[in-house]
């Protein structure tokens, strides 16, 4: 179950700042000037043992005041419906702004919990001046720095105080995530598939609030297809149309067991696709890249051997995974695609019988040894697959915090290379022996 926090705010407050420090690395622009975060970013929080997703939902470069409300506003509405709690930044420096007051009243008729931030709040001026804002009326109100990242510890301490872990519930059907940006294709594949015109296409943007779940059971094949389209791109709602596809795309992935990471052959690969690309390998979810409209491409120029090294090259370093290249509309291996999505669904789940694991990778272990750190020689011992949903493998050995990052590819590539694991994350650990 997934759990997404989004910071609204007028621009300039320091949303990303603080946004930068949730996830603990320099992920957003962070400037002086208003309007800076033009991407949505999107990142992972863990705090007390919790993850959640969080939302930076950047400001706009107003060309106009009215213009710039109103973008504001779309994006205060998606965040309010989309997210299950609220931060809500405000600045110390400035007071209390029309903006403010204007975004409060949205605030007011949502009955998520909202978490009013006073930032900027370095000194103790300062936090006799934060006072005013008790006047907006929120119950729950923190008086922070992003920059210093005084008092956010409190803040992370509440969200995380609200997020009920569900146990891992056993899933019965495979979940398949079709994943991409807007206009790759995503609807017309599970159209295809399903040979019906599931995705409700509206003039509103956003009309299709929550992801739409096929079950599909053809050809001896069963699974459930996360869609996350059912939206019509408009000039207008092009900015916060984006934002609310992002969201969209991190509920998919927490749902899924595998995503289909859907691709245009002509438009390639875009910063976004592979940011959704690192969020599905970080949360440890299946993976499969199809490449969409092939049918188009001209085929002498562009051989899909050499357009597959260009993609992988761009996944690196988790380049073992099957890529396929598709066309929706002439309905070109879209089923070899369903049955590759399996193949790697089952691959995650496989567990390998103790013997057998430590059989192939003390092999390897032989093979090529640890390299000495400090004078010690770190002697792996035995090795055992841990019992949790994405395949995770314990090393034991005398000095667990010696084996560096390129022994412990090594070691994922031997994995690879003895048991099947295309398309799947894998997690290693060094625990004592």
């Amino acid at each position: 179950m997934s759990f997404t926090v989004a910071i609204v705010g007028r621009p300039n407050v320091g949303k990303s700042t603080f946004f930068n420090r949730m996830l603990e690395e320099r992920k957003a622009i962070v400037d002086d000037v208003s309007g800076v975060t033009r991407d949505r970013q999107y990142g992972i929080a863990d705090w007390n043992g919790k993850s959640f997703n969080v939302i930076d939902t950047g400001g706009f470069v107003p060309k106009s005041q009215d213009i710039f409300e109103r973008e504001i506003r779309k994006q205060v509405l998606i965040a309010v419906e989309e997210a299950d709690a609220i931060i809500f930044m405000v600045d110390v420096a400035t007071g209390i702004t029309d903006l403010d007051e204007a975004m409060t009243q949205m605030l007011r008729k949502t009955s998520k919990p909202v978490f009013l931030v006073v930032n900027k709040v370095d000194n103790h001026d300062r936090l006799l001046e934060a006072s005013e804002f008790y006047s907006l009326g929120f119950d729950k109100i923190h008086f922070l720095s992003s920059i210093s990242g005084t008092g956010t510890g409190d803040l992370l301490d509440e969200i995380a105080d609200l997020i009920v872990e569900e146990a891992e519930e056993e899933k019965d059907l495979p979940k398949f995530a079709i994943i991409g940006q807007p206009n790759v294709g995503k609807s017309s594949l599970l159209n295809a598939l399903t040979g019906q015109e599931r995705t409700i296409v509206s003039e509103i943007a956003g009309t299709t609030r929550d992801t739409i779940h096929t079950h599909y059971n053809l050809f001896n094949k069963e699974f459930v297809l996360i869609d996350t389209a059912g939206i019509r791109r408009k000039a207008k709602v092009n900015e916060d149309l984006e934002f609310y596809s992002v969201i969209r795309a991190i509920k998919a992935v927490d749902e899924a067991d595998v995503c289909l990471l859907l691709l245009d052959a002509e438009k390639g690969i875009a910063a976004q696709d592979l940011s959704i690309f690192a969020m599905a390998v970080k949360k440890g979810k299946g993976i499969v890249v199809l490449v969409n409209k092939w049918d188009v491409m001209p085929k002498e120029t562009n051989t899909a051997r050499d357009y597959e090294i260009e993609l992988k090259k761009r996944f690196a370093p988790f380049s073992d995974l099957p890529i396929i290249f598709i066309s929706a509309l002439e309905k070109t291996r879209i089923f070899k695609a369903m049955e590759v999505a399996l193949e790697v669904y089952d691959s995650r789940k496989q567990k390998i019988a103790t013997s057998k694991l430590n059989d192939k990778m003390l092999k390897a272990v032989e093979a090529y040894h640890p390299p000495v750190v400090r004078g010690n020689q770190v002697k792996i011992k035995y090795v055992t697959q841990l019992p949790v949903v994405v395949p995770s493998f314990a090393f034991f050995c005398n000095y667990p915090e010696d084996v560096k990052t390129p022994y412990k590819n090594y070691l994922e590539n031997q994995l690879r290379l003895n048991f099947k694991f295309t398309g799947v994350p894998v997690r290693i650990f060094f625990r004592k022996k």
